[in-house]
């Protein structure tokens, strides 16, 4: 009889275990209740004694009673349908919503279920499953509804200039220590996706539609991703997308400056409408890897660099141009590890939005018909006469008286004869003047001849 009383006892206790496992409080009381009210009902209908010594109905009967009023305790303590305890809901929470970066800079969860099981890092434990009651960095990945903003966030100041080298853009930005991270939360930065462009879509589904390939989206409707394929650069892999609770976080959205990094080098001093552009800045956005976003945390380039090797020049440079824009500073440290990526990226370029300013040219020159060249009429050269020359005058000699031989006496020179000037070419003004001096036709070299006589170029002017 004892054996087979502690049997039962044991099979009992094995029930309100489970009970107590699977819902609680209530689940225990709800089994224990249940195993009485057997028993109870066993005596009361039998009147045999039970394994718990009850003798007679009337035990049978009061047992049986108390184990319906228990059966309605704790029915009345369950939770209600559909939810699960507080700790749960805080967990399934930080699965269905990582972040890149927790108030205390290490990663809120990742896509493994031992790191979903820790609690989020508040300095109290929040009953809320919401992600806006916490601190943490964590945002949704699948918003139910769009969240429009008022009025359009701008930056403190517009994006580096075009064709500005990365290097110079870095040695403009302030060096100083990293400031507390004092009053840092996510909601510092407005609602996490927002719609700030207001185009009826959030930003993590317009930078999902940026990155992504072979987009198919939810009812047809452009704006919601419902699949994909992300060639991430970060890691320099190819990672399939699927909406859903558990593969959402496959693919996740990267701050490149980390908004806790940002507001502990100079973004506690921008405006409530700024820290909002900045986080939902695409140049500031980049889709990668869910582990690896949650690896980099808030880290700076002196802490964190992605694994591909090959894109950190403009992973370094993004981040460059973002703190040029929003007047953020870097440390020393962090400085002096960008410099030593840029210096190797063969002058890279600051990625910006701005466009480059247009050359103007000179209007192109409006081709006019030259004038037909003026040929002056040729003018015959006065005729100059000779003037007369005076023959010489010849003295005589004198005569010696005899016997004295006179010396001989050189003829006196002779004047040459005057020369008649050649005689002008003749001038024809047109074919009728020479037609009209009876030398048409003229040939080229005749005296008078002129290019315009001759219009075939035959070399005979003044033929027709």
């Amino acid at each position: 009889m004892r054996r087979s009383t502690a049997i039962v006892a044991g099979f009992a206790l094995f029930l309100v275990v489970i009970g107590l496992i699977t819902n609680g409080l209530s689940g225990a009381l709800t089994m224990a209740a249940t195993f009485a009210l057997f028993t109870g009902l066993y005596t009361l209908l039998t009147n045999r004694p039970s394994w718990a010594r009850l003798a007679g109905r009337k035990a049978g009967a009061i047992t049986a009673g108390a184990a319906v009023v228990a059966l309605l305790i704790g029915g009345a303590i369950a939770p209600a349908s559909g939810t699960v305890p507080t700790a749960v809901a805080e967990q399934a929470t930080e699965i269905a919503e990582p972040s890149s970066e927790q108030s205390t800079g290490t990663p809120t969860v990742t896509a493994e279920p031992t790191a979903s099981a820790k609690p989020t890092q508040s300095a109290t434990p929040t009953p809320s499953p919401k992600p806006t009651a916490t601190t943490s960095d964590a945002a949704p990945l699948d918003s139910a509804a769009v969240t429009e903003v008022s009025g359009t966030p701008r930056a403190p100041s517009d994006q580096p200039a075009a064709n500005t080298a990365a290097l110079a853009v870095l040695e403009t930005l302030p060096i100083k220590g990293r400031a507390p991270k004092t009053g840092y939360d996510r909601e510092q930065f407005g609602q996490a996706w927002a719609d700030v462009d207001h185009n009826g879509c959030d930003t993590r589904n317009d930078i999902l539609n940026r990155d992504l390939t072979d987009i198919v989206h939810t009812n047809s409707v452009p704006c919601k991703a419902q699949s994909g394929v992300l060639d991430d650069p970060y890691t320099g892999t190819v990672i399939p997308f699927l909406r859903g609770q558990a593969t959402s976080s496959d693919v996740q959205i990267d701050h490149v400056v980390a908004l806790s990094d940002a507001w502990q080098k100079g973004a506690q001093q921008l405006t409530f409408d700024q820290r909002v552009a900045f986080a939902n800045d695409p140049l500031n956005l980049q889709s990668t890897d869910g582990p690896t976003n949650q690896q980099k945390s808030d880290g700076d380039a002196a802490t964190w660099l992605p694994s591909n090797k090959g894109y950190r020049c403009e992973y370094v440079a993004r981040q460059v141009s973002v703190k040029a824009t929003y007047a953020l500073w870097v440390t020393q440290a962090e400085h002096d590890a960008m410099a030593g990526i840029l210096s190797n990226c063969n002058g890279i370029l600051a990625p910006t939005n701005q466009m480059a300013p247009s050359v103007t040219q000179p209007p192109a020159p409006v081709e006019t018909e030259a004038p037909a060249p003026v040929v002056p009429e040729p003018v015959a050269p006065p005729v100059v006469e000779p003037a007369p020359v005076a023959p010489p005058v010849v003295e005589p000699a004198p005569v010696a008286p005899a016997p004295v031989v006179p010396a001989p006496v050189a003829p006196a020179p002779v004047a040459p004869a005057p020369v008649a000037p050649a005689p002008a070419a003749p001038y024809y003004a047109n074919c009728s003047e020479v037609r009209a001096a009876g030398a048409a036709p003229i040939a080229a070299g005749s005296p008078g001849f002129q290019p315009k006589f001759d219009r075939d170029g035959d070399g005979i002017g003044c033929d027709s």
